[in-house]
């Protein structure tokens, strides 16, 4: 196989400027919406592209885990390699792809972490093999082998069994607070609907088309 010929043409709807809410995160909304009638495998999964100082970027995929008017919701270790990254250069990029409908979301903006409260309710909420797997991975550092993970995972288990599991001091949530969000709608030809929203310094979003 060619991967130059890999290629889709797609044709299932349309984004019109007439038919957006003024408000990106109504749109955000409706388009979230849709996307969970759709029965979407792992709809709030998303790429999460960070840079450091240096300019060096870093993309993964993370779990959006809420969104409102004041931005988008995931969970991570305060210790990993994004959060080294968000450290240094408080910025951050989120892609939605749902191939299912031919969309995507793409939302830029400064990122901050949550309150411990935030964390606290989230974390609590998880279930108990998330909990300990908190404790157990020092996220992006080094370990010797897969099985003195899950020795270190058995001891925990072990330690909290019928006991309540603390939030680790290194583990928690941020929010994406945007002040650009693209909403892009596949078309045929590779003719694309890319409508484009922009966070003005009256705190007020003006939208635009883009070429595709």
């Amino acid at each position: 196989m060619n991967i130059a010929d890999i290629r889709k043409d797609y044709k299932l709807q349309s984004l019109s400027e007439k038919d957006v809410d003024r408000n990106p995160f109504r749109q955000f909304d409706v388009w979230w919406r849709e996307a969970v009638d759709s029965q979407i495998d792992e709809v709030n999964a998303m790429t999460l592209a960070t840079a450091n100082t240096a300019g060096i970027p870093s993309a993964r995929i993370v779990l959006l885990k809420g969104y409102d008017d004041n931005g988008f919701i995931f969970f991570t270790n305060y210790n990993s390699h994004k959060s080294a990254d968000i450290k240094e250069n408080p910025n951050a990029c989120l892609v939605f792809f749902w191939k299912e409908l031919e969309r995507q979301v793409r939302i830029t903006g400064g990122i901050e972490q949550i309150s411990e409260k935030e964390s606290d309710e989230y974390f609590h909420s998880r279930p108990m093999i998330s909990r300990i797997g908190a404790w157990a991975s020092d996220q992006s550092s080094e370990i010797d082998s897969r099985e003195t993970l899950e020795e270190k995972f058995k001891t925990l288990e072990q330690t909290y069994s019928n006991k309540e599991i603390p939030r680790p001091p290194h583990w928690g949530g941020y929010r994406v607070i945007p002040s650009l969000i693209e909403f892009w709608q596949g078309r045929s030809g590779r003719l694309h609907d890319r409508i484009e929203y922009t966070l003005e310094e009256s705190d007020s979003w003006t939208f635009k088309r883009l070429s595709p």
